[in-house]
């Protein structure tokens, strides 16, 4: 049976985080499409109020979009900048 180094699985279980983080990005896509289409709904009822009504939504848009947005940053960071390698590399003594 073949080792696996600790490095190794390192970089395997990074990628599988990287994988789960991506996730987060269905709920604001979800919540955007949503919002979406309760603006039209709302701006179709009320002409008049389409200014107030796209502010509103773009607003919240912008909020919701920030947990894809971490989503990502932490899927890069595990990917590219992963500070466990470090760690790992010190205690081994490299």
């Amino acid at each position: 049976m073949e080792q696996i180094d600790g490095r190794a699985l390192i970089y395997a279980c990074s990628a599988i985080g990287a994988g789960l983080a991506m996730i987060a990005g269905i709920g604001p896509g979800i919540g955007q499409g949503y919002a979406a289409g309760k603006g039209a709904e709302a701006v179709g009822r009320q002409p008049e109020a389409q200014g107030d009504v796209v502010r509103t939504m773009l607003l919240g848009a912008a909020v919701a979009e920030t947990t894809g947005i971490y989503g990502l940053i932490v899927a890069i960071i595990l990917l590219f900048a992963n500070p466990l390698i470090a760690d790992y590399l010190k205690l081994l003594g490299q």
